[in-house]
Formats: C-alpha cells, sequence, structure tokens
C-alpha cells in the first residue's frame, strides 16, 4: 500500500482527486492508512494505468516534468530494432534522458558483470522510493520480454534503508537485495546482453495494451540457463552434485532447473558429463596426478567407472589418452 499512497501524491501535485481511480481498482480509501494493507498485482496495474491517463503523466508525479501518455511506449520502439539486447538497453539510457532530467539511467559492464544504475540529479522527495522502484522493474521488465528471457539478478541495490514493506521487495527483485546503498541498480550477468531481441511490432503493439504487468510479474524463461548450470560446474563442480543444490544456487525450482534445461536442448545428466570429461581432460593434461586420483576428483567413485565413462567420451582409455597427448 506504501505505493498506492505514493501514487496519491502524484494526485495531490496536480491538484486531482484519486478516487476514481482507487474506486475502480477497488482499494477502499481506509485502507491507505494502514501500515499493513497489500494490494494484488491487478489492484496495481488498474490503479497506475488509469493514474497514468488521467494525469497525463507515466511517471505519476514523480518527476519536475510530466512523462506523457505513450512516453514508454515510445522508448520500447526506439530499442525494438536493436541487434542485441545491450544495445537496446543502451538506447534505452539514452532516450530516457531525452524526456527526463531528474534522473539519469546507465548501463555498465565490468568484466562479467552488467550493471544499470539510476542517479538522482534532484532530491525526489516523498515518491522517490516508488520512482526508483517502478523505473528498474519496468526496465528489467521490458528486457526479459524483449529477449524472451529472464534476467537472472546478482544483485538489486537501494539508496534507503529496508522500508517497513521491504517482504515485497524479493517478489520485484529476484536475488540478493541491499538497501542503503550508493544508489538504485541492477546486478546481472553481463552474458545476457548479448542476446538478440525476439519481439516484432506486432508483438510490441499487444505488449503495451498490457504493459503494466512487467513491473509487478516475474519472466520466468532463462534462455542461458544451459551456460548457467555449466559455468557452475565448470568452477565449483564439489559443491553442485545434484538437481537441488543446482537449482537453490540459481534461484529455480528443481522441477523449473528441468523443463528449461530440455526446452534447450539439454539435461542436466548431460551437462554434467560434459563438465567431468572437460575436467578430466584438463587434468590428464596438465598434471602428474594419477589417475584414480583425477577419477575421484572429478565426481567417480573408483577408477574403473571413471575409465570406462572416460572412452565414451573420447574413444581412449585416460592413459592412452595421457600418452597421445604428450602429458607431463
Amino acid at each position: 500500500m506504501a505505493f498506492v499512497r505514493a501514487l496519491v501524491l502524484g494526485y495531490r501535485k496536480y491538484g486531482a482527486d484519486p478516487a476514481q481511480a482507487l474506486k475502480l481498482a477497488q482499494i477502499a480509501p481506509a485502507d491507505l492508512a494502514r501500515p499493513d494493507a497489500r494490494i494484488t498485482s491487478a489492484q496495481m496495474e488498474t490503479v497506475c494505468g488509469h493514474a497514468m491517463q488521467e494525469l497525463d503523466d507515466e511517471a505519476l508525479g514523480w518527476y519536475r516534468r510530466r512523462m506523457p501518455w505513450g512516453s514508454h511506449g515510445l522508448l520500447c520502439r526506439a530499442s525494438l530494432a536493436a541487434p542485441t539486447l545491450g544495445l537496446a538497453l543502451r538506447r534505452w539510457c539514452r532516450h530516457y534522458k531525452l524526456l527526463i532530467d531528474d534522473i539519469e539511467l546507465t548501463l555498465t559492464v565490468d568484466g562479467a558483470t552488467a550493471t544499470l544504475a539510476v542517479a538522482e540529479a534532484v532530491d525526489l522527495g516523498a515518491m522517490r522510493e516508488f520512482c526508483l522502484v517502478t523505473t528498474l522493474r519496468y526496465v528489467h521488465g521490458y528486457a526479459c520480454w524483449l529477449v524472451d528471457s529472464q534476467l537472472p539478478l546478482l544483485a538489486a541495490t537501494f539508496p534507503y534503508p529496508a522500508p517497513p514493506h521491504a517482504g515485497a521487495y524479493p517478489l520485484m527483485f529476484p536475488g540478493p537485495i541491499r538497501h542503503g546503498a550508493a544508489c538504485a541498480s541492477l546486478v546481472f550477468d553481463a552474458q545476457y546482453l548479448a542476446l538478440p531481441p525476439r519481439r516484432d511490432e506486432k508483438a510490441l503493439g499487444a505488449m503495451l495494451r498490457r504493459a503494466l504487468p512487467l513491473t509487478v510479474l516475474q519472466y520466468r524463461r532463462d534462455r542461458l540457463l544451459a551456460q548457467r548450470v555449466k559455468a557452475l560446474l565448470r568452477h565449483r563442480s564439489a559443491e553442485f552434485t545434484n538437481a537441488e543444490s543446482i537449482a537453490a544456487a540459481l534461484q529455480v525450482s528443481v522441477r523449473s532447473l528441468h523443463r528449461q534445461l530440455v526446452a534447450e536442448g539439454q539435461t542436466l545428466q548431460r551437462l554434467k558429463d560434459e563438465a567431468r570429461r572437460d575436467q578430466a581432460i584438463e587434468q590428464l593434461r596438465r598434471s602428474t596426478r594419477p589417475i584414480k586420483q583425477i577419477a575421484l576428483a572429478v565426481g567417480y567413485r573408483n577408477e574403473k567407472s571413471f575409465a570406462r565413462a572416460f572412452k565414451g567420451w573420447t574413444g581412449v582409455a585416460p592413459a592412452d589418452f595421457r600418452l597421445r597427448k604428450g602429458g607431463p
């Protein structure tokens, strides 16, 4: 309900009455004062959608000047034809600045991580939280929709103490959340920036007719899930020996893990076997460790089962492979 109270402040800024918007969303005015009151995502969609049109401000009064109705559609269209998600997000940041100068969105890449950050140029006042949360959720939702993939968050940061309703944040930002940070930001794996958009103008038109759910509902499909599983197994295979531990690390259910991998033409067992094969080949090439030790290190109980699996992968026994590759 804190977000609805912020929306009401937007009405007051413009000298307008929020009664009709609250009525359409079936939000009782008396509930605005209840600190424990909650609304559904459908109610949020209804009250925001009506307010944006009634106030002719898609920012709902956050900024010194309006974002007229249709502004977010303009931002979406301007980035739709980008060849990659990275370029689409950079266009979004650049065009947002043409509309609004109270905040500035930036996308930076540092090694394997990408950060979408919000810099505040003015004091956003009582609507600050609603502004920052909604801005990040909308960009994140649009990015997921554009490439038809979840963008799992490595972190979501906010430049204010945890509010009383902080329990709602994991529903909007799945991943580690940190309050009291230097700025509002989303941090995610930079690999996603290379994904190409998978939407066209027709799909955009359909999405814009009901765009607000992107700000409150999470996208489920993850087009890079197999790569993320491979990275876990490649670097930390000893920690992730079963589907449960891998699913927990990637913040998905075991069922979703298996289902999404099948959709990508993969299985968890195949990825585990590939990781074991690569680790075994690396150790056979670069170390003098006994084959029995290598077998245990890559997850086999004995040298015999390892040798059988290795021959299935490469066509030769581990000892012969080491000799052929000129091992140490």
